[in-house]
């Protein structure tokens, strides 16, 4: 009886203690800083967190299936410069400004889940270790894009796409809405459908789940390719935001930052266990933990300091409560 209650009280706290640990950076902020409430600075926090939070939901899956996808960075430098290649090319054709945006749209969703479903393929049927195979497509996909722009940028033709990106329905940016929307989607498959619990199976002992007449493989291969379309709505709202995309700085570091949302989040480096909307707190939390630095006056080199320690600090704790 006593082990039950002490493991429902684990879980308990387990659940709530990313929520717990945002609320406490929250009012750490909010005394180092009297700017740090002001409406303006907390949109611009969501806005800034949204892009890599789109991508963390699906590394959510990856990681509770038991993988890791290191090349979602690169991946997006590629999808997005794909996609301008796509708009511009249906500007230059003379089509509606409504249609090639459209096309682009539908270019960078339709090349993350091709780049996605390649590493999932490699992961399952190559059998290829994922950190290798992701580590591998890294290098892949930043070359390709960088080749492609000859190491510089590429600019949007059309003004209509960046209006979109700018755009802010409700007085939210468009990103954070289509990141909730996500999320709240993203949720119901892992927590209500077959599929959800299939993939935490998958993490937990995937020989099990084999003899369980679960398809491993199919399991895994859906996790990278919903990964890869996540990665393609992210490049494309970045890509709106800035009207360009340089393919020597777009999404670099963000395989880091997914990571570091999901497993703040609660998720399990070790698969089988995780939460769609931890992994939203735990990008938030991200957000907030970079706008105090810069309040502060620490410098954004040591971001990438600050992140590293709350990974591996994360997953030490993960590791002792195991």
């Amino acid at each position: 009886m006593k082990g039950t209650l002490a493991a429902l009280r684990r879980l308990e706290w387990e659940r709530y203690a990313a929520l717990g640990a945002l609320v406490l950076l929250s009012i750490a902020s909010a005394l180092l800083s009297p700017y740090f409430l002001q409406w303006q600075n907390l949109l611009n926090i969501v806005r800034q967190v949204s892009y890599t939070g789109i991508i963390a939901l699906g590394m959510t899956f990856v990681i509770v299936s038991g993988g890791i996808d290191l090349s979602v960075g690169s991946m997006a430098a590629l999808v997005g410069s794909l996609a301008l290649l796509a708009l511009n090319a249906g500007v230059e054709a003379g089509f509606p400004q409504g249609t090639a945006v459209a096309a682009a749209v539908a270019c960078a969703v339709l090349t993350g889940l091709a780049c996605g479903l390649a590493n999932g393929l490699l992961v399952t049927k190559g059998r290829i270790a994922p950190f290798i195979v992701t580590l591998g497509t890294m290098a892949l996909f930043r070359s390709l894009s960088l080749y492609m722009a000859n190491a510089g940028e590429f600019r949007s033709g059309s003004s209509l796409f960046g209006e979109i990106g700018s755009s802010a329905p409700l007085g939210v940016p468009l990103p954070a809405l289509i990141l909730l929307a996500l999320a709240a989607a993203l949720s119901f498959v892992f927590s209500r459908t077959r599929y959800g619990r299939y993939t935490r199976a998958v993490g937990s002992n995937a020989r099990v789940a084999r003899y369980s007449a679960i398809d491993v493989d199919a399991t895994r291969l859906a996790a990278y390719t919903l990964t890869g379309a996540m990665v393609g709505v992210s490049a494309v709202l970045i890509a709106m935001r800035f009207n360009s995309v340089g393919s020597s700085t777009l999404g670099v570091n963000y395989e880091l930052d997914a990571i570091a949302a999901v497993i703040i989040g609660g998720t399990a480096m070790s698969g089988g266990r995780g939460t769609v909307w931890g992994t939203v707190i735990g990008a938030i939390t991200l957000g907030v933990i970079n706008n105090m630095l810069n309040m502060v006056g620490i410098s954004p080199y040591l971001q990438g300091t600050v992140k590293g320690l709350v990974i591996i600090g994360a997953v030490f704790i993960q590791r002792q409560r195991q």
